[in-house]
């Protein structure tokens, strides 16, 4: 692990039976209040591009915009977000999803991505991959190419990566 991924990892806050007993919840909070290690985080997040050309970062509902905003600046890439079910106000792409602790539908906007851009997927954490999976399974129905996807977490244990599939997957900090 390298010296930035080890900080951020450090800084990490687990909170124990959150949202619901038996799911031990990342706290980023406290990576998000310090300006030097969300620096860090957006910074080692905007790496996984490794210097290829990036037309749109999407970033997943909703701690994923905190981190895709900021990624798609360094990239001089438009951003795109995947919401919850029923929270963008135009047509929209659905994809439903499992979850470590139910079920959810995401969407995206039918013409936010155009056929053939190269797309960076961020987000805060991959766990179960239910959600990454939905939103790349959204991104490929806009007939886009998926250049890699980026997570600030990975609970390794859960084996989220299986469901992405031979997506390239970076994660800063792998618990």
């Amino acid at each position: 692990m390298s010296t930035i991924s080890q900080i951020l990892s450090d800084s990490i806050r687990d909170v124990p039976d959150f949202p619901k007993p038996g799911i031990l919840f990342k706290d980023i909070s406290t990576i998000l209040s310090s300006p030097e290690l969300l620096r860090h985080s957006v910074n080692e997040l905007t790496a996984t591009a490794g210097g290829e050309k990036i037309d749109k970062v999407v970033g997943i509902d909703a701690r994923g915009f905190i981190f895709a905003a900021p990624v798609a600046l360094n990239l001089d890439a438009g951003f795109v977000p995947i919401r919850k079910q029923g929270k963008l106000p135009w047509q929209t792409h659905s994809m439903a999803y499992s979850l470590e602790y139910g079920e959810n539908v995401v969407e995206i906007h039918q013409d936010a991505i155009l056929p053939g851009e190269r797309v960076l997927l961020v987000d805060d954490l991959l766990a179960t991959g239910g959600t990454a999976a939905a939103a790349v399974k959204l991104i490929h129905q806009l007939d886009a190419e998926l250049v890699a996807a980026s997570f600030l977490i990975e609970l390794s244990d859960l084996n989220g990566r299986e469901l992405l599939g031979n997506t390239i997957v970076n994660a800063v900090v792998r618990y």
